[in-house]
Parts: C-alpha cells; structure tokens; sequence
C-alpha cells in the first residue's frame, strides 16, 4: 500500500447479534480497486446495519486507488463499539471481493478456515499484468486457492450484471445483493432501499434496486 487512510466510525445502536460463530464482533472485509465502488458499498452496507440498531467500526486502507490499486473496507459489526477499525490478521468471518485477485490478497493476510468469501468472477489487470511481468491466475487456479482457504465461497460475474444494467460499477451493488442472499448479514431489500433513499434520487434508486435485485438470486 502506498499510503493509508484509517477512518473509525461509530454508529449507535444496541441489537444483539448471533453469527454462526457465535462471535459478538462479526469482522467483514469489503475489498476491490479503484473505481469499483468499494467505498460506497461499504457505507451503504454499514448504513443499513446501523438502522438495524448494531454498531459499526469502519477502517479504509487505499493503495493508489485512483490509479486502480488495491482498495480494502474493514467493517466491524457488534452490539457495542469495538476499540479497533482494523482487522487483526486471519480474523476476517466474510470477505466480499469486487475482483478476485484482490479476493486472494485480502485471503492470504485476513482468512482462516472458517472463512465466508463472494467474489466478483471478472477480472482487472494490475500494472504487473499490463506490462507483462506476471500473468494474471486461471480462474481454474483462482477456484483451487478459493476453496484450500475457505469454508465455502461464492464465485459469479457480477460485474456482467452490472453492464445489463447499463454501468459495470453496479457490480458493487450486486455484491450487496449476493450477500444479502447469503444470509451471512442479517440484511435485506428494504433496509437497502432505505439506506439509499436518503442519498440518491429516485430514478437512481430504482437501479441501485435492480442491481441489488440482479446479485440476490446469485447465490445458490
């Protein structure tokens, strides 16, 4: 990382919660590049987690995220304030990835084996690829290491989705969407409607929706 931007904010908020772990703290990595959304989807998602009355701790670390590094969203969801925006390393519960390099990166320093992953399928070339010094992994490669380091995971295009709808970068919204689907967050299409109608208009709205719409049936 080139440089990093740490921000910790805590939202009210008391609901108790109950992961599959059992675990007061759920730690969820929301990670892609530049360009992607990353921040806004994770925002968006703290957002609707605070209406459900949980408290969020959000760290953001941006690596030359206008050129399209890596860019990565620690959000830590309890019912009380958590002393730490960052993650320790191998304690991530989810990851949520908009590009599936990046997906290993965040993998190899915050999974565990019990770790949950949705990954976007599309690819970005980093600089490396692009002027041919590394060659970018088969999906075929992509799909061992995914299921060596984590207890199940979620492989699908959704930036694919993202282009139906007329903007590659609904793929973030989609994201939220397979989430949702997952049932890993206790998240849901109207608490996501009514955490973007406070920031969008409505003819946005009504394609944030699809977006979320196009990522829920995703997961099988």
């Amino acid at each position: 990382m080139n440089g990093l931007i740490i921000e910790t904010v805590f939202y009210g908020g008391i609901k108790p919660m109950k992961p599959k772990s059992q675990k007061v703290t759920l730690n969820l990595i929301l990670t892609g590049v530049g360009g992607q959304g990353n921040v806004l989807a994770s925002r968006t998602l703290a957002g609707m987690l605070v209406d459900a009355g949980y408290v969020v701790t959000i760290g953001e670390t941006f690596g030359m995220s206008q050129r399209g590094g890596s860019v990565m969203s620690h959000l830590r969801i309890s019912p009380a304030a958590v002393k730490s925006p960052q993650i320790p390393g191998g304690g991530a519960d989810v990851i949520v990835a908009l590009e599936p390099l990046e997906a290993l990166r965040v993998l190899t320093a915050y999974g565990n084996p019990d770790v949950s992953l949705l990954s976007n399928s599309r690819p970005i070339d980093p600089i490396g690829v692009i002027t041919g010094e590394r060659d970018y992994p088969s999906e075929e490669t992509i799909r061992d290491a995914f299921t060596r380091l984590t207890a199940r995971y979620w492989l699908f295009d959704a930036t694919a989705a993202g282009l139906a709808l007329g903007n590659p970068v609904l793929s973030n919204i989609v994201m939220i969407g397979a989430l949702a689907g997952t049932g890993l967050l206790p998240i849901d299409r109207r608490m996501f409607e009514k955490e973007i109608r406070k920031t969008l208009p409505l003819e946005k709205c009504a394609l944030n929706l699809k977006a979320f719409d196009a990522g829920f049936p995703m997961i099988k």
